[in-house]
């Protein structure tokens, strides 16, 4: 059907088509707590999930936290081509991750201290989000 048609798209941009047809396809039966999958597979669905449902806003929270680096290299791809016109709301403690965002908004203990453009402002010496960058390995 076209919606099983566009399900497989969305998996593919999400790198996970292989993983999912590999399984047993779109009827494969999916364990308890979703541990059929891997933590990182996981998140790749739950990206996956929120392309299909066209969300708006997308609100992840350490999403490649807890993967290898290959899947969140998967899940940044997956990002930064298929979520260009929602806003994301990124809680990120990794430098790398909030690199490429148009604009990132920088907290010290619930109070907005910086805010700009990472590109940018890791180039200010004098910035916040240059000294962590400088004091992490990105």
């Amino acid at each position: 059907t076209s919606d099983d048609e566009k399900i497989w798209n969305i998996l593919e941009k999400c790198c996970i088509k292989e993983e999912i047809e590999a399984s047993g396809g779109l009827d494969v039966r999916v364990k308890e707590a979703g541990t059929t999958f891997s933590v990182g597979q996981r998140q790749l669905l739950c990206l996956a999930r929120a392309l299909l449902k066209s969300s708006k806003v997308l609100c992840l929270d350490e999403c490649t936290a807890n993967v290898d680096t290959q899947t969140a290299y998967k899940l940044q791809k997956a990002i930064s081509s298929e979520c260009q016109s929602r806003t994301i709301i990124t809680i990120a403690h990794r430098i790398s991750t909030v690199m490429t965002m148009d604009k990132i908004f920088i907290f010290d203990q619930g109070v907005l201290v910086e805010e700009g453009n990472p590109q940018l402002l890791v180039h200010d010496e004098s910035s916040r989000f240059s000294s962590f960058a400088r004091a992490s390995t990105m």
